[in-house]
């Protein structure tokens, strides 16, 4: 039998300690939530952009696309929780949407702007405080409005110190959190992170950037709002009681990633995504022989076992993953590589754009719940497998079929061909009869 969709409150605590001393549970506990990590690379030719999103265990997470609206002063535009009054219109914007929330946790508009948030323990308690902007919200309405990441820098620091932040991040459970963003176009990225109204913020220009569970920023911002003094480090407003040991060891995995003077291909960042604890792997460019590490098995007090791709037993897990390239050139299409589920047992599925200042369309298979359902079955076969067993027949089946469709995209793209919706179609339908093959 499969495990239920989500653990009770009884079994959730028994989780937690069986992860640390009594003494360490509500600290582990609070930092078992909502885990995420993101990465970025500014280059002269575009920028490439990724995030892993770490949600809940069994929480669907689907692929959406938005067209662009127009303004309507007859229409409200409500968030998860708040109502900001007549809707203003929006950009066309592909986000990576849980279920039963308004907002994102990533994704990427028309005008090659892309957004992702994490979760940060800060000395501002968010338990208590009204509903008000959920991170993913946040992440949305900076994809609605904004032309550039300097515009997104702008709205959301705005939107953070206009409404704050508040309500549960979580649909079964309460779990309100403050955000850090990570914010990329093609020519400059911006790190942000907050604490309720505050936040600090500084700007990559060129190399890399990555952001996970915890506040990073030192005396190295450049922006800040103005309860910050100016010689005044972002550490302050670190959560002193919350260890960031979970964080630190997936920050240095794609800190590693991102560190060279050139950026990585694609492929490297898939592989740094399918971490699981020891080196990248599963880079869908490579000759798919390797054999893939083991999936963690505990924690551990040095918790190594919380690794890049998600997986916290009956905890939490990696339900979606993306990476894009938003080239400089606008005569260039943005491109997208989208998964369902855990990157370990997970295909990424090329898309890109076929005209200047639009976004790909996304086939129905992204959207599907129940192909996010058929993905989740592989997660739990492959933890549950002690030996390593499914999880290498698994990759036998997808690898190369990933590969495969990667290098087809590569050949379209460098034909300038356009990535037709027709065209991953028929790779989606391939997928589904390998998936098949694999009885799921």
């Amino acid at each position: 039998m499969l495990h239920s969709s989500f653990c009770s409150s009884t079994h959730r605590a028994e989780v937690i300690k069986r992860l640390g001393s009594v003494e360490a549970t509500n600290t582990l506990a609070a930092q078992l939530n909502s885990m995420c990590d993101t990465l970025c690379f500014v280059a002269a030719t575009g920028t490439l952009f990724a995030k892993n999103s770490d949600r809940p265990v069994g929480e669907v997470q689907t692929v959406q696309r938005f067209d662009q609206r127009r303004a309507n002063q007859r229409h409200r535009l409500r968030t998860q929780y708040l109502d900001l009054g007549p809707d203003p219109g929006a950009f066309a914007s592909i986000g990576s949407q849980p279920h039963w929330l308004w907002g994102f946790e990533h994704g990427f508009n028309q005008h090659r702007v892309a957004v992702g948030n994490e979760k940060v323990w800060t000395v501002d308690n968010p338990r208590g405080q009204p509903e008000a902007m959920l991170g993913m919200d946040i992440v949305r309405l900076a994809l609605e409005r904004a032309r550039t990441a300097d515009e997104a820098f702008a709205i959301i620091t705005r939107l953070v110190e206009r409404h704050g932040q508040g309500g549960t991040g979580e649909e079964h459970h309460d779990e309100p959190y403050h955000s850090s963003f990570l914010i990329a176009d093609p020519q400059r990225a911006w790190v942000i992170e907050t604490s309720d109204t505050t936040w600090a913020a500084r700007s990559i220009a060129h190399g890399g950037a990555s952001i996970s569970n915890r506040i990073s920023l030192d005396h190295d911002w450049s922006h800040a709002s103005a309860n910050v003094a100016a010689t005044q480090s972002f550490q302050a407003w670190r959560a002193p009681k919350i260890p960031t040991s979970i964080a630190d060891h997936r920050l240095r995995a794609t800190a590693v990633c991102v560190a060279g003077t050139e950026p990585p291909d694609p492929g490297q960042v898939v592989a740094t995504l399918r971490s699981h604890g020891s080196a990248p792997w599963g880079n869908p460019y490579d000759t798919p022989t390797q054999t893939p590490p083991p999936i963690p098995r505990e924690v551990g007090d040095d918790h190594e076992g919380v690794s890049v791709c998600m997986h916290v037993r009956d905890y939490q897990t990696t339900t979606a993953s993306m990476v894009t390239w938003l080239p400089s050139d606008s005569n260039e299409p943005v491109r997208a590589w989208c998964l369902l589920g855990s990157p370990c047992v997970g295909i990424y599925l090329p898309m890109a754009s076929t005209a200047p200042n639009t976004t790909p369309t996304v086939p129905q298979w992204l959207g599907s719940a129940a192909t996010w359902q058929r993905f989740n079955r592989l997660r739990i076969e492959a933890e549950s497998d002690r030996e390593g067993a499914r999880l290498l027949a698994i990759r036998a089946q997808l690898g190369p079929l990933e590969t495969e469709l990667w290098h087809e995209a590569d050949a379209h793209y460098q034909l300038g061909h356009d990535l037709e919706l027709a065209v991953v179609t028929r790779w989606t339908t391939a997928i589904d009869t390998a998936l098949s093959r694999l009885g799921v």
